[in-house]
This record gives C-alpha cells, sequence and structure tokens, in this order.
C-alpha cells in the first residue's frame, strides 16, 4: 500500500486490537485524538476507547451540504473528513504566546506555550499532505514557529486509508490520497466483509514498530493486501470532484477573469472555507494589558484572508469586494504556494466546498475560468 510497503512488512490486528493500540498510546503519555460524532458531524476529540469512535456513520457530502446517518456496517472509519482539521491541535484557534507580569520595577515573561503529546487516530492522506504542507510554512529558518515544532515532532500519527470517498473529495486528482504512502507511524486500511472486521496496518517509522509491539497481531496474508488494495481503489475511482490540471498556470494567466466578479457575488465572505482548510494559517495578533497594569499578554489567533480588516493599510483595505479575497485565496492556495514552498496549498479535502454556506466549489470555479478562456470570455 505505501511506496515502500510490501504484504511480509504488514500485520493485521481485530477491532479489540484496535482498542489495544488506543490504551498503548495512552499509557505512553499520549492524549489520543480521533474521529467521534458531536452536534451532527465527525469531529476530531479525545478518545478514550474504541467504543468512541464513529462506528456505523457515513456521510453525505455536497456544496453546502453535510449529513450524517446511521449503517448496520461496524465499520469505524467509513465517514471522511469533516469540519475540523489536526491543524486546530498542532496550531491551535487560539494561543497566548507569553504573559508578562510586573515584579518591582521589571517584568516576569512566561512563555505561554503549550507542548501536549498527542496521538492522531484516524488521519487521512490528504490530511498527511496537509501536515507536510504547514512543515513548509512553519519549519522556515528564522521565522520558524517553535510551538507548531515541538507539538508536530511530538505528535504519532495513525493514518487511516480511505475505503470510500466523499462528494466533494477531489484528493486523487491532486496526487494526494486516498493512499497514505509516507508520514505516518502506522497506517490502517479498516476491512469490513464476510462478517469480518481487521485492520491491515502498515509500519512507517521505529516509534511505530514500538507502539505495534504492545499490540496481539497477527502476519497480512495475500489476501489481506488484497481486500487493503480493492477498498483504497473504491475510493479512488469514485471521487466527487476532481480539479483541473495545470491550475497554477491557468489562474495565474488570469489574474483578470470576469470569473471572479461572478463568484465574489454569491461569496458573504464568512470566512468558512479558511476556518476549515487543512493548510491556511493566516493568523492576528492581539496585545492585552490589564487595567492595573501588572499583567500584559500577546495572544495569537485564526484570522482569514475573508476578512475586510485583514488586508487593511494605512488608508484602507486593499481587497474591498469578495471577489478580490477570493481570487486572493484561490491563486494563493492553487498557485503561488508553489513558488513560496514548492508545493500547493490544496490537497483536494473538499471541506471548502461542504461548508461553504452557498456552496461555491474551489474546483468548479477552476474549470470555469479554464473553460471561459477556451470561449473567449475571459
Amino acid at each position: 500500500m505505501s511506496d515502500t510497503g510490501s504484504v511480509s512488512d504488514a500485520k493485521v490486528i481485530d477491532r479489540a486490537g484496535l482498542g489495544a493500540l488506543i490504551e498503548a498510546l495512552a499509557g505512553d503519555g499520549y492524549q489520543v485524538i480521533g474521529p467521534r460524532v458531536e452536534a451532527g458531524a465527525v469531529v476530531y476529540e479525545p478518545v478514550e476507547t474504541v467504543d468512541n469512535l464513529p462506528a456505523g456513520w457515513v456521510d453525505e457530502q455536497d456544496g453546502g451540504h453535510y449529513r450524517l446517518s446511521h449503517t448496520d456496517s461496524p465499520a469505524l472509519f467509513d465517514h471522511v473528513v469533516g469540519p475540523h482539521t489536526w491543524k486546530r491541535y498542532l496550531y491551535p484557534p487560539e494561543q497566548t504566546l507569553w504573559t508578562a507580569s510586573r515584579r518591582g520595577k521589571g517584568f516576569d515573561v512566561e512563555s505561554g506555550l503549550e507542548t501536549p503529546r498527542y496521538a492522531f487516530l484516524g488521519v487521512r492522506a490528504c490530511e498527511l499532505k496537509a501536515m507536510d504542507a504547514q512543515d513548509k510554512v512553519f519549519d522556515n529558518g528564522d521565522f520558524a514557529d517553535s510551538g507548531y515544532l515541538l507539538r508536530r515532532k511530538a505528535a504519532f500519527i495513525v493514518a487511516v486509508n480511505c475505503g470510500r470517498a466523499g462528494g466533494t473529495c477531489f484528493c486523487a486528482s491532486m496526487g494526494t490520497g486516498p493512499r497514505a504512502c509516507c508520514g505516518f507511524d502506522l497506517a490502517l486500511t479498516e476491512l469490513v466483509e464476510d462478517g469480518r472486521h481487521d485492520f491491515l496496518v502498515e509500519i512507517g517509522s521505529n516509534r511505530g514498530t514500538a507502539m505495534l509491539s504492545q499490540v496481539p497481531v497477527r502476519e497480512a496474508t495475500e489476501t489481506d493486501w488484497k481486500a487493503a488494495e480493492a477498498r483504497i481503489q473504491n475510493a479512488e475511482c469514485h471521487m466527487g470532484r476532481s480539479m483541473v490540471r495545470d491550475a497554477d498556470v491557468l489562474l495565474r494567466r488570469n489574474l483578470i477573469h470576469k470569473r471572479w466578479e461572478e463568484t465574489g457575488r454569491r461569496c458573504l465572505g464568512c470566512a468558512n472555507c479558511t476556518m476549515v482548510c487543512p493548510t491556511c494559517f493566516c493568523s492576528t495578533v492581539e496585545d492585552v494589558t490589564e487595567l492595573d497594569g501588572n499583567t500584559a499578554s500577546r495572544v495569537r489567533r485564526w484570522d482569514s484572508c475573508f476578512t475586510m480588516d485583514f488586508s487593511y493599510i494605512h488608508g484602507g483595505a486593499i481587497r474591498r469586494d469578495p471577489g478580490a479575497r477570493y481570487r486572493q485565496w484561490i491563486t494563493h492556495k492553487l498557485a503561488h504556494w508553489y513558488e513560496q514552498f514548492g508545493t500547493s496549498g490544496c490537497t483536494g479535502c473538499g471541506r471548502c466546498i461542504t461548508w461553504c454556506p452557498v456552496g461555491i466549489d474551489i474546483t468548479e470555479e477552476a474549470r470555469a475560468i479554464r473553460d471561459g478562456e477556451k470561449d473567449g470570455r475571459a
């Protein structure tokens, strides 16, 4: 399944074995974070036992549409991605960077950065690619984000290969999934058929080997391997969306296009797309001082290029209308990331399509610009 894996290296665990893995991770000091059903969506929250996982739950996703339904299947990972991303643990929505407290004539400054040891259970291939993309943003030499790097280094990654695709998924056309090829400690492929409920396990690191040694396993067979391969192929063949080829080149030569104004008339400027995106990293910083002057702190919060104030400079905002803000977002995501970080800022997870209240579709927008160029309507 992985680029370097083979049936001779793979193991198989059952549902009880997955429970044992969760216990082993917790026993080793990790806080296990995994998918759970809350408020009608699959979210990433602390997991104590295998019973916390969303058994039988599948999602229906389309532009501006998300619904969960329950089935009789015992599968724990038949859902795809929801509104949460792993970014919220590696790069939290709100962080106190430091706090200063008065001591005599000076101040004591204490770092507010926390570096918990997380074990992420159920990381999809598109999300692994998103972590890799954010590594390039935050591990950048003199301006590296130390808190992010410490949390990232400490995180134990249990990936899950997708066995089904969602209605807004397009990772196959981005080359980012549905198969997890690297960047994990362990990777699971869920096998639910003919009364069995097993997981083929691939090992991606020494940490993964050590952790799996605490779990009852059996050697994988060729039959297990083929069943896992069929699951992944099923997801790859049923993507709900696809991205046009060479989108980066297309968008760079169409910075002036009628489509931006048309999309701007639909866009609400709500910033949902950036909040659910696993790679967006815009932030704002606020300094807060208590009225008595004895304590001050610096707080960083997620921000978005869709907010009017984000592009504000002396004299006003640069991008005043929604069309300009949407153009900024999609061209940065699909084109200018290559110039900055050598990769796309989009991993094809489809969240921005699902959670847009008016169903604006990044794949449709790119296709409309391509078709308009062909028709001479640019």
